[in-house]
């Protein structure tokens, strides 16, 4: 990873501080694959309150976010294909979803669509 200060370089971003970028590489455990991809942030904090590594830190807790939470919605729930878009909608039925992954994470359900399934049989004994 390398960051960059951008104080004065132009970059068409409101309270931009740093620019980093991320080349990730990756090996496919299911067909051994090699993949590179770059990506870049940018961020308002600037070198003093966050250096590289603590960028990349930041970075790598967004994944932890996106694989406990919205990979599981997804899959268990589909809610990439859902067909509610308009006013609240979505964002009720996303909190509706995450609570439901909550209830049966503090049931002791690591596996969210197995513990789905598992509801299903008991209707009425759900936690």
């Amino acid at each position: 990873m390398r960051a960059l200060t951008v104080t004065g370089l132009g970059v068409d971003f409101p309270h931009a501080a740093q620019v980093a970028k991320i080349v990730r590489h990756r090996t496919s455990a299911r067909t051994g694959k090699r993949t590179h991809e770059t990506v870049y942030v940018i961020t308002d904090l600037t070198s003093r309150q966050a250096s590289p590594e603590q960028i990349a830190k930041i970075v790598r807790s967004q994944w932890v976010i996106e694989n406990r939470l919205h990979i599981v919605r997804d899959t268990a729930f589909r809610e990439d294909a859902s067909k509610v878009r308009t006013g609240h909608g979505p964002e009720n039925m996303a909190t509706l979803r995450s609570f439901a992954i909550n209830c049966l994470r503090a049931a002791g359900h690591h596996n969210i669509a197995a513990g789905l399934r598992e509801m299903s049989y008991e209707p009425f004994n759900r936690p």
